[in-house]
């Protein structure tokens, strides 16, 4: 005999749950508790199952008789509705876990980390990440569909940020791609957008170029009040040639003093390549002085708060703006802009020298190979010639001096 409304809302608990039968497989269990549930009774293969359809009053005894005869039909069509449950849900936790966010970040800490990546290039990595988690962060990664990509990339290209908007398309690529290579998605949704997005337009770095001006901000360096690690990173940058990342990440334990050398792993620098760095007695000099402030231990350019993690990315373009120069007129970067210009307008020294000391590929391997061997002994003489010039504009001395016995191209 099928059930009535009246009748479910007079069902009164027992000390232990029983049942209320409606028809065609359908009953209401009650529990001690005083809740009402609703099941299918069914069978696949000979086999007696349930499954659970909803509580009442929630569920009505209407909505569980519509569920009900749904579930027989498909029962009739050889589904088993219990067993399609028990996948749906395991897709759903599959699913859950495995959010753009979450396969972002495994790229970033499994595959990048244990890559050797640079510290700069997990940091990007990580930065690519902050900026799509807001649109596409908490969905599955196999949901992620070339529209829903585009949007956060777009609004990215209406701030100004086309560079940044690119990046973070490439970086999504290289997730969708770690993703389809470990099960949790099928293809790459950015592959598509490339042409969708604006061209960045080329960015350069701000830099002084005219020795002058150069020796202004060596005099203003000097007269610079801060932290003491900051004053020395200051003095140090524009000796040394390497980006500011890499001069950040540089730690003693890279350091020759002996041999006048800093070796810098590959995995700190952009090509990938280990680079060696000849010092001058000048950067020596101010090493030594900071190795005491220090202790010689970790980084050698330490953040303010802590010992543990480098110096900020900001501080030094922080302070150039503390003293006055715009974003237009210097920036860390800048110095290595500053001396690649003085070296090659000095015609003392080889461009390919010049290329090495900036740490700049070679597109012939070969090539690349013999002339870091070929011009080591020249960018020895040139890390002190150009530490000596340095010191000469400091004093506000003539611009255009001369390496000891060396005219133009001599050293070619």
């Amino acid at each position: 005999m099928s059930l009535t409304a009246l009748q479910i809302r007079a069902f009164s608990p027992g000390a232990t749950a029983h049942k209320r039968a409606d028809e065609r497989g359908l009953y209401l269990e009650i529990f001690p508790n005083g809740s009402k549930l609703w099941r299918l009774k069914y069978y696949v293969g000979g086999k007696e199952k349930r499954i659970a359809l909803g509580a009442w009053p929630e569920v009505s005894l209407q909505a569980a008789r519509l569920e009900r005869d749904e579930l027989r039909l498909r029962i009739a069509k050889g589904e088993d509705p219990a067993l399609t449950r028990k996948k749906n849900k395991a897709t759903a936790k599959f699913s859950a876990a495995n959010t753009f966010e979450s396969v972002a970040r495994e790229y970033i800490e499994i595959k990048m980390v244990g890559e050797g990546r640079a510290e700069a290039t997990l940091l990007k990595a990580r930065w690519f990440l902050d900026l799509l988690k807001p649109a596409i962060g908490h969905m599955p990664i196999s949901d992620v569909d070339p529209q829903m990509m585009l949007a956060p990339l777009k609004k990215l290209e209406a701030r100004g940020n086309r560079e940044t908007a690119k990046k973070c398309r490439s970086f999504a690529s290289r997730v969708f791609r770690y993703g389809a290579a470990t099960g949790r998605c099928t293809t790459d949704p950015t592959a598509i957008l490339k042409g969708a997005l604006l061209t960045p337009q080329a960015r350069h770095y701000a830099a002084i170029l005219e020795p002058e001006k150069l020796g202004e901000l060596l005099r203003a360096i000097d007269a610079f009040e801060c932290y003491p690690i900051t004053k020395l990173a200051l003095k140090v940058a524009p000796h040394i040639f390497v980006r500011p990342g890499e001069m950040r990440h540089g730690e003693w334990q890279e350091i020759d003093f002996d041999k006048a050398i800093w070796t810098i792993p590959a995995g700190k620098m952009k090509a990938r390549r280990t680079h060696a760095v000849p010092l001058s007695r000048q950067v020596l000099e101010l090493l030594t002085e900071l190795k005491a402030i220090t202790g010689g231990q970790g980084y050698i350019f330490p953040a303010f708060h802590t010992r543990l993690r480098p110096m900020s990315e900001n501080t030094i373009n922080a302070s150039f703006r503390r003293m006055g120069y715009t974003k237009d007129e210097m920036t860390a970067h800048g110095f290595r802009s500053t001396a690649s210009t003085m070296l090659n307008e000095s015609g003392l020294w080889h461009p390919d020298a010049i290329e090495r000391a900036l740490a700049h590929g070679d597109s012939n391997a070969i090539r690349g190979t013999y002339n870091r061997g070929q011009y080591w002994d020249e960018r020895v003489k040139m890390a002190q010639w150009w530490s000596d010039y340095l010191d000469d504009l400091r004093a506000g001395k003539a611009a255009n001096r001369r390496a000891s016995g060396a005219e133009p191209r001599d050293l070619w």
